[in-house]
């Protein structure tokens, strides 16, 4: 530790908090780190109490821009284009992402006290208070891609399931199991349950971002431009932003940051897999029919059953529409052989299109998909299956009947 560098706690405000909080001075600058759960009504009150005592002139939070605004604006995915969402390729994330909150949303329906009760209380106390407000967090969306690359493809499977299981537990939680996230060392959040088992998942969910984080108040609240920062961060991260605070700051933490924000691009092989996979078919198919016309019809044949009755089983157990049910049937053999193009958006398109979600489902988004038989009961959630569904349907068709062709034209 540096002479101009200290992490003390705080001897003045001692008891004071029901959370854990320390003070790290760099530079002529101190930094109050407040350790918070993201569902606990004293941890709000912690935060309104800090900023009211006037002490603060700069209050940074745990949020990256995205959550912040859906903090801000609880309607923004009703404000959102469905369709576009499916059209970007952005269903997976938004699934996750709805996935995330409805386990801490499951907490907040049984301890009585809303989700992000704590950042909440700091955007409104920062905002009467006209104090600079600083987001510190990183992306959302970059962390769970992170986590996805960093977690090897075998696991990634029990990370899924591990997701489903946080969403249809019904376990109670008592209100002093929810304040012991205030000690310091157990994970925030939803993956808190199974990220301690795995460095593979807790480097890009919690390692990294307390790194971040620091990087983040290195470059908007730098030594020197504030006098007293208030830091409100899940208590989780409090022992390693402190452990990285100890060290010297980066002279360009800009840099050290964007490295963390680097999501790694698919492998050329991955992005060539499709129409590797469409080449081979089509062969298949000419190969078949340069030895015999029965054998031609019969190899597109299986192709279309196959891989459409496997596509409208999958977008049937995601209840879809009869109608999206039989257009991803005839869709799904036709966007398999065209990488541009998927059954899952076909399917979401035509579901949108029948189905068009409601206000009402909107309202009710955030408190059905804490239960598995409501990611169903949504019409908006329900959506996000059926592109899902049908996407992982036309995927298993193509490898069942790419398979089977080969085997037919090998056992030829």
């Amino acid at each position: 530790m540096t002479d101009s560098q200290e992490s003390v706690t705080d001897p003045l405000q001692e008891g004071a908090f029901s959370g854990p909080h320390r003070i790290v001075e760099v530079g002529g600058t101190r930094y109050t780190l407040l350790g918070t759960a993201h569902v606990s009504a004293e941890s709000a009150e912690d935060v309104r109490r800090l900023i009211r005592s006037g002490d603060f002139d700069a209050v940074a939070i745990e949020l990256c821009d995205a959550r912040h605004h859906n903090l801000s604006n609880p309607d923004a995915l009703a404000q959102q284009d469905l369709f576009e969402i499916f059209r970007r390729g952005k269903a997976g994330m938004v699934a996750a992402n709805l996935a995330l909150g409805a386990f801490q949303q499951r907490v907040a329906e049984q301890s009585g006290i809303e989700p992000g009760a704590e950042m909440r209380a700091a955007l409104e106390e920062a905002r009467d208070h006209e104090l600079p407000l600083l987001l510190i967090d990183r992306d959302v969306g970059i962390t769970l891609k992170r986590i996805y690359a960093n977690v090897p493809w075998w696991q990634r499977m029990s990370l899924f399931t591990g997701l489903l299981g946080s969403v249809m537990s019904r376990q109670e939680i008592k209100p002093e199991e929810i304040e012991r996230l205030k000690e310091g060392d157990v994970l925030e959040s939803t993956f808190s349950e199974f990220a301690a088992e795995s460095e593979t998942l807790y480097t890009p969910l919690i390692a990294e971002r307390d790194r971040y984080m620091v990087l983040r108040l290195a470059e908007q609240a730098p030594p020197g431009r504030y006098r007293n920062v208030l830091v409100v961060i899940g208590a989780g991260h409090m022992k390693g932003m402190v452990e990285h605070f100890d060290a010297p700051l980066p002279a360009e933490p800009e840099r050290e940051r964007q490295t963390l924000e680097a999501t790694p691009p698919p492998s050329k092989l991955w992005r060539a897999l499709p129409w590797l996979i469409t080449a081979l078919v089509l062969t298949g198919f000419i190969i078949g029919f340069s030895r015999n016309t029965d054998l031609g019809w019969q190899l597109v044949v299986e192709w279309f059953l196959i891989n459409g009755v496997l596509s409208g089983i999958a977008t049937l157990a995601a209840l879809a529409h009869p109608v999206t049910v039989l257009a991803t049937m005839v869709a799904a053999p036709l966007t398999s052989l065209n990488p541009t193009i998927g059954a899952g958006f076909v399917a979401a398109g035509v579901e949108l299109w029948l189905r068009k979600p409601k206000v009402r489902d909107f309202s009710l988004l955030r408190h059905d998909v804490t239960e598995l038989k409501g990611w169903w009961r949504n019409r908006v959630s329900r959506t996000l299956l059926v592109f899902l569904f049908a996407t992982l349907g036309s995927a298993a068709g193509t490898w069942i009947a790419g398979f089977r062709i080969a085997g037919a034209l090998l056992g030829g």
